[in-house]
């Protein structure tokens, strides 16, 4: 796709992967709606932050008509970028942080997609890219609730798909490992560091699975750190 001029929305702007992405998309012309609990901070004439809560579906239409409203209703991108984890055990996770990982996690997915793709298939034209984890293709200890939110990720993505590919629409899944985002800030266990993938290498993948040629669909894209625990 040639991104110029093209209107996109990504969710999960404020900070990490989806901040980076929003910046690349701005360099490349693309009118962008940044989604985000929090105010995304960026200022460019081709910006606009969006307060909204993707796991609630009535917030995700008020974040969809303010969109339409500043920048138009050809939404040919949408970047499903937000996500929240929570380390526990199935005995001692709470169950607020349960329906908090799948709301925002997997509800948002639904509520998100459903929205753009009509005027996506008016198009017959669109690129949807949904950030699941390598916690979306195994089990972690201590993790039971976000990798089954990132399992749904994988399993939705595919089914999306199939389901668009014949309408011009394009769905990918990226599968990120260790990447040195806020994600690791309350998880004692695990230290963000410099061995890390930094958001922005994150970021520019998506941007090249978005330039992708019309008829080149990627799927699946898994992304690891080359030394994990630095250089031996």
């Amino acid at each position: 796709m040639n991104l110029k001029d093209k209107i996109a929305i990504v969710t999960g702007s404020s900070k990490g992967i989806g901040f980076e992405t929003v910046k690349l998309l701005l360099d490349r012309e693309v009118k962008v709606a940044g989604w985000s609990r929090s105010a995304t901070q960026i200022e460019h004439p081709n910006f606009i932050s969006v307060r909204v809560d993707v796991g609630d579906h009535q917030s995700v239409i008020s974040a969809y008509e303010h969109t339409v409203q500043h920048l138009g209703k050809d939404i040919s991108v949408l970047i499903n970028n937000a996500g929240v984890g929570f380390v526990g055990s199935i005995e001692s996770l709470e169950e607020e942080e349960w329906h908090l990982m799948f709301r925002t996690n997997v509800d948002s997915i639904f509520y998100c997609s459903k929205i753009v793709i009509p005027q996506m298939k008016v198009l017959q034209e669109g690129h949807i890219v949904n950030i699941s984890s390598i916690a979306g293709t195994n089990g972690i200890e201590g993790m039971a609730g976000y990798c089954g939110t990132k399992h749904a990720v994988r399993g939705i993505s595919h089914s999306m798909y199939k389901e668009l590919r014949n309408d011009g629409i394009k769905v990918s899944t990226i599968y990120p490992g260790s990447t040195s985002t806020n994600f690791f800030d309350d998880i004692p266990a695990v230290t963000r560091n410099d061995n890390m993938m930094m958001p922005e290498d994150i970021a520019l993948t998506i941007i090249q699975v978005l330039e992708s040629s019309a008829n080149y669909l990627p799927v699946d894209i898994e992304v690891r750190p080359l030394q994990p625990k630095g250089k031996l």
